[in-house]
């Protein structure tokens, strides 16, 4: 046989370059991994690239294990669909648990401790509680149900009674937009084989995942998180043996499960300097963001993303982790470690930026879930912790003025800019889900979907109303959630696209009282 004829089927799924007689498994010179589109390209060529579209098609359809409104995902991609099905629905033969357990749809992709109150008692998410296997070491039942901590064994499995780490669960909105780690400074270290970058990590991990950024297993993708997710969350016993205690996703599962987390909330950062915003004070909060001066905030989060300019999602020590009366510590403080964040044992201290836009509807704030509510996360960099941290050294070199000393209402005014945003984001994206089931004909289908749209909706309403700002598009909206509820029980297709044009107008009458154009 010809080598090209052996080699016609290849796929690649990761590259490993070593010195001569190293070993793959050890640190390498260099790691690489096709992106989730070179991988369609590849499969298209060799004719084995699945069908794209499925019309009508719901997870719920695929997958009856969880309701119909935790599923239902607005695109008719066929591997959209799929992953969506794997991460709501597949338990990987493991504990009970799936990707959707931490990460629910109708909790905008977290949890939080409300969230976690109105579970009942068998969820899985409770399993270190009723699984006798499970009962120690493998999660701290009173910071998960007091602030909403998981357990996370940064380092590795090899000493599970001492060496663990507390954290919040990210949501997974918007993952496309901030994935781009910082540069390389030089060439791979002759010791480790990992590539030293810009702010102060290493390549790999090759994309950032995870509050400390080294989240996914292997070279550190996002197609990888979910090796490491189920091995850490997953397993029936702490043995966490592959084909016993959990199975691994296959190539074609983590290709799914990678184009739906892709696919989820934003693909693009707004442009900020833009937007004309109807309300004096997110105007003035606009600028307190912007300000190299005063707020600073957009040296770090770049139109209130992810990213530095450039495109880049860096790690920072901002002193979160030298705060006092941490709400985890005040809890069960012998059972809340120290986190180190990013690196091995005993790691660089820095976290990875997360994005601004989504983050009023999703606290608690920061990896340890240690302040409540966005105002107090915008107060958190007038502290002490903050202004004595690296974070704010390099900050003071980039901006040229030291520190952060924002009044009272300077920090409202910051919060109330980040609460428009986010009622934005959500009223973009009810209005996409809302627009996208005029097209759909099954009922059952669009009842799913109307539910999304209908929990975006009234997200954007409390981000409003908890920082008492636009009344008058509360008002547009709960009338749009109101007609997307009746919409949501219409059979009769004319019925309901009816109703959901009258929702459309509402929730554009809601965004025209927050901006102008």
């Amino acid at each position: 046989m010809e080598l090209g004829e052996t080699l016609a089927d290849f796929e690649v799924d990761v590259v490993v370059v070593t010195r001569a007689g190293g070993d793959p498994t050890e640190p390498a010179v260099l790691y690489g991994s096709p992106s989730l589109f070179q991988r369609f390209y590849t499969r298209a060529r060799t004719g084995r690239f699945p069908a794209t579209t499925t019309p009508d098609l719901t997870i719920a359809s695929m997958g009856p294990k969880q309701a119909h409104a935790d599923a239902a995902v607005p695109s008719l991609d066929f591997l959209v669909q799929r992953g969506a099905d794997l991460f709501f629905n597949e338990n990987f033969n493991g504990n009970g648990r799936t990707c959707g357990t931490c990460h629910p749809a109708e909790n905008n992709l977290t949890i939080d401790p409300k969230f976690i109150a109105s579970l009942r008692h068998d969820d899985p998410l409770f399993v270190a509680e009723f699984v006798p296997a499970l009962r120690e070491n493998f999660e701290k039942p009173e910071l998960m149900r007091g602030i909403g901590l998981i357990l996370d064994n940064t380092n590795g499995f090899g000493d599970l009674a001492n060496d663990f780490t507390m954290r919040g669960v990210p949501h997974t909105l918007a993952l496309i937009t901030s994935l781009e780690p910082a540069p390389a400074t030089g060439g791979p270290d002759p010791v480790s084989g990992l590539t030293p970058a810009a702010d102060g990590t290493t390549l790999p991990p090759l994309q950032r995942t995870g509050w400390s950024g080294d989240g996914a297993a292997g070279s550190g993708t996002l197609r990888e998180f979910a090796l490491g997710a189920v091995t850490q969350h997953f397993p029936k016993t702490l043995t966490r043996l592959p084909g016993v205690d959990f199975r691994l996703p296959n190539d074609d599962e983590l290709d799914a499960m990678e184009a739906f987390q892709l696919f989820l909330g934003r693909q693009e950062d707004p442009d900020i300097a833009a937007l004309r915003f109807t309300s004096p004070v997110v105007a003035r909060g606009r600028d307190v963001f912007s300000s190299n001066s005063e707020g600073k905030c957009n040296a770090c989060h770049r139109n209130a993303g992810a990213n530095i300019a450039g495109g880049f999602n860096f790690n920072f020590d901002t002193g979160v982790e030298d705060l006092p009366d941490q709400p985890a510590n005040l809890i069960d403080g012998a059972n809340n470690r120290p986190d180190n964040g990013f690196g091995g044992n005993p790691g660089n201290g820095t976290f990875n930026t997360p994005s601004l836009i989504e983050a009023a509807d999703t606290g608690p704030f920061f990896h340890n879930n240690s302040i409540e509510t966005i105002e107090g996360a915008v107060a958190f960099y007038n502290s002490e912790a903050f202004n004595d941290s690296p974070a704010a050294a390099g900050l003071a070199a980039i901006t040229g003025s030291a520190g952060i000393n924002l009044e009272t209402t300077q920090i409202v005014a910051a919060s109330a800019f980040l609460r428009v945003m986010n009622s934005l984001e959500n009223i973009r994206s009810a209005r996409d889900t809302a627009e996208f089931t005029l097209d759909v004909k099954n009922f059952r289908t669009a009842k799913d979907l109307l539910k999304l749209a209908l929990a975006e909706t009234a997200d954007g309403e409390e981000v409003l109303l908890s920082g008492g700002l636009h009344p008058e598009a509360q008002q547009s909206l709960a009338r749009a959630r109101k007609l997307l509820v009746t919409a949501s029980l219409a059979h009769s297709r004319i019925i309901r696209n009816g109703l959901i044009q009258r929702a459309l107008k509402r929730l554009e009458q809601a965004r025209r009282l927050m901006v102008q154009g």
